[in-house]
């Protein structure tokens, strides 16, 4: 037994605990709490679990976070952690609790039983910080967060994959330039942008006469259904195009009028007037436009008529990387880190200097050339 000040109050008031197994679990546990108790930080005894309250902290979270993000985390605490720790009692889990479940996800987290990668438990150390802390601060289960004391996989940030040359990347647009979502591929290259901003767009957020491009949010599936919500940073931005896009995004708005026309009444754009929608109108699928670069690059490496093999095959690239290579020329071309930022929509350039260093150093080589030759 201890004696607790109500908060409210101010009176001190006895305070039972119990379920010990020994004498001298119980003294270490009364001599715990009385030292918090004189901090303010007093812990009731609590039986909730690990699975039970994710299960509430998801449910409240839902208010801040997008519902992309929301599914991700669902997914990562359906797999990763309730499987492991999920029963325990969330007052019993130590430093030592979490980094074991670090070691069990690296060894055998992934499917069928498989190592997990260090990204997805960089990942799931990232929930588990936020729902702990939260424990901590807005419930008050704990006193302290066990998380934060956890040793976990140390994360090196990956650079960007494969970066095509500029003339890579002219053979890419050029051999696309047939498909009806060819407009979508050079957007993507030539701002900069994310898929689901790029999807998200409405033919209002283009001023051609100015050539800027307004971004204001981004769309997603979640169990079948389109979900929009707001870009990555939380931020509207604008982006600048040349006119070569602006050519590229009249054209495309031509050949939407022509398939609305070929449609009639049963073309379903009306109501949203996105830029980039199905031949009927309808919102297109992120995974359809994810999975067009491969498909594209395939059939100019393999055509049908040997014949027609190119003397040089096009390096496989994701949709995702003509977003690094965007960056990256602009980098190279000596464009400032914080335009660049900018126009990527990172919140902070922290962030492009962080993604991007190898880009930056290999840039730094010339800069003892560049001062020289200014000087002389």
């Amino acid at each position: 037994m201890i004696r607790v000040k109500d908060p409210e109050t101010g009176e001190s008031k006895p305070k039972w605990v119990g379920g010990f197994t020994t004498e001298d679990e119980a003294k270490a546990a009364r001599d715990e709490a009385r030292v918090n108790a004189r901090r303010g930080e007093y812990v009731d005894r609590n039986e909730i679990t690990v699975g039970e309250f994710l299960d509430m902290w998801i449910e409240d979270h839902a208010m801040e976070i997008k519902p992309g993000t929301l599914e991700d985390y669902r997914i990562s605490i359906r797999l990763y952690i309730k499987p492991y720790i999920g029963k325990m009692r969330l007052q019993a889990v130590r430093p030592p609790t979490v980094t074991k479940l670090y070691r069990d996800l690296l060894a055998r987290g992934g499917r069928n039983g498989k190592p997990l990668a260090v990204s997805s438990v960089v990942h799931t150390h990232a929930i588990l910080r936020r729902a702990f802390r939260d424990a901590v601060l807005v419930h008050e289960y704990l006193s302290s967060s066990p998380v934060e004391k956890a040793k976990r996989p140390r994360s090196d940030l990956r650079e960007p994959g494969m970066i095509w040359t500029p003339a890579q990347l002219r053979t890419f647009l050029s051999l696309s330039r047939s498909h009806r979502l060819y407009a979508f591929l050079h957007l993507a290259a030539y701002t900069g942008a994310r898929r689901g901003e790029l999807l998200n767009l409405r033919w209002p957020d283009i001023d051609l006469e100015n050539k800027q491009i307004t971004i204001k949010g981004s769309t997603s599936v979640v169990d079948g259904e389109h979900i929009e919500g707001t870009t990555k940073s939380g931020r509207t931005r604008v982006v600048t195009v040349d006119e070569g896009t602006v050519n590229v995004l009249r054209d495309h708005k031509e050949a939407q009028e022509a398939e609305k026309e070929r449609v009639g009444d049963a073309w379903k754009g009306e109501e949203n007037g996105h830029v980039f929608t199905t031949a009927w109108g309808g919102p297109i699928y992120p995974t359809t436009v994810t999975a067009l670069p491969a498909k594209l690059i395939k059939a100019y490496n393999e055509p049908e008529d040997e014949a027609q093999t190119p003397t040089e095959t096009l390096p496989y690239v994701r949709l995702h990387d003509l977003r690094h290579i965007h960056a990256t020329m602009l980098l190279l071309a000596g464009v400032p880190v914080h335009i660049v930022a900018a126009r990527l929509g990172h919140a902070d350039p922290a962030i492009t200097l962080r993604v991007y260093a190898h880009v930056i150093r290999s840039a730094e080589t010339a800069a003892a050339d560049v001062f020289a030759k200014a000087l002389s």
